[in-house]
Parts: structure tokens; C-alpha cells; sequence
């Protein structure tokens, strides 16, 4: 294996790491505020509703019943909750090793690669044995803002070269946005 397709190896290994503690914070962020952040807002319109008859509309409760059904499904996983964030924690160190290894093969001028190889099998085999498969739902969503938009990865992007529509914003949100906007034109030539 060549110095230059180490280098890629290591990257790409380093996003789906990275990607993959991104993950796991988003899956403790969401079992951790979503619960409460749903009793808040339907505490809350539930006290207006006494006070404003307009709150009072079936769509509203509905509306309020489908978020506590999403908060109830999203506590399931509170017993889990403290594994999604020290797995990512793990993930965070392993993704810190893969940095300094990408930079100490960057900077290796010599042909003898092997010892990078060996720790990076390591490393690799290190990810996989300390992840949560059974994620929260759209945490990849979330993983994505916080992965690509808050996290440096500029030396990851300078191997692998991520594009906007292809990389940083998930499919299926792109495929929900194009949903609604055809709905809402279709809806508005029927009008």
C-alpha cells in the first residue's frame, strides 16, 4: 500500500468514526432534551388552552398527542442513555488517533508504512467494538449538523473532498424537502 491510498484509508476511516461519535451524541442529545422539550410545549399550550379557546382545536391536541407518542418511543431508550454517550466518547479518542496517525504518515517520507497499517486495523477493529447499532431515529440527521458543521474536518475533507448536496446534508432530508415543496405546489393548483 502506497503512502498516498494510507492517507485515504485513514481519512475514510476517520469519517465513519467521527460520523459514527457524532452519532452517538446525537442519540444522547435527543433521549436527553426531546422527552422534556414535547412535556414543556404541551404543559404549556395545555395551560393556554384554558385561558384561549382558539388553543382548543382538535388538529392542536393531535398534533400535541403524535409528539408525546415520539417522546414516549424516544424514552425507550433512556435506559441505554449514559452507553450512547460514552460510546462516543471512545469513538471522540479513536477519531483523535486517527488525526495523529494521519498526520505522522503525512509527514512519513520513508516507504515503510506497515507499523501506520497495523494501527490502523487496530483502530478500525477498536470503532466497531464500541459502537450502538440500535440508534434514535433521524440521529443521522442531527449527526450530520453536528459532524460536518461543528466539528473540524478539514483534514478528512482534504482526502476525501465532500460536496455539499452528496455529503453534508442528508438524502433523506433532501428527498423530504423536495416532498413538501412538491405537495405544497400540487396543493396549490388543486386550490
Amino acid at each position: 500500500m502506497n503512502k498516498e491510498d494510507l492517507l485515504k484509508q485513514i481519512a475514510e476511516t476517520a469519517y465513519d468514526v467521527g460520523f459514527g461519535a457524532k452519532k452517538h451524541f446525537a442519540s444522547y442529545d435527543m433521549i436527553e432534551k426531546i422527552p422534556f422539550i414535547i412535556n414543556f410545549i404541551a404543559i404549556t399550550v395545555g395551560i393556554f388552552a384554558l385561558i384561549f379557546d382558539e388553543l382548543t382545536i382538535r388538529p392542536l391536541s393531535a398534533t400535541l398527542i403524535i409528539l408525546g407518542i415520539i417522546g414516549m418511543c424516544i424514552s425507550a431508550y433512556d435506559a441505554n442513555k449514559n452507553d450512547f454517550n460514552l460510546k462516543g466518547i471512545k469513538l471522540t479518542d479513536i477519531f483523535q488517533e486517527l488525526k495523529i496517525l494521519y498526520f505522522i504518515v503525512k509527514a512519513n517520507n520513508n516507504n515503510n508504512l506497515q507499523e501506520s497499517v497495523v494501527k490502523l486495523e487496530k483502530l478500525k477493529s477498536d470503532f466497531y467494538s464500541n459502537t450502538i447499532s440500535k440508534q434514535v431515529l433521524l440521529s443521522d440527521w442531527y449527526a450530520h449538523y453536528k459532524f460536518f458543521w461543528q466539528h473540524q474536518i478539514d483534514w478528512i475533507n482534504d482526502e476525501l473532498n465532500f460536496k455539499f448536496w452528496r455529503d453534508k446534508i442528508p438524502l433523506s432530508l433532501t428527498l423530504l424537502i423536495i416532498l413538501i415543496i412538491s405537495l405544497t405546489i400540487y396543493l396549490e393548483f388543486i386550490k
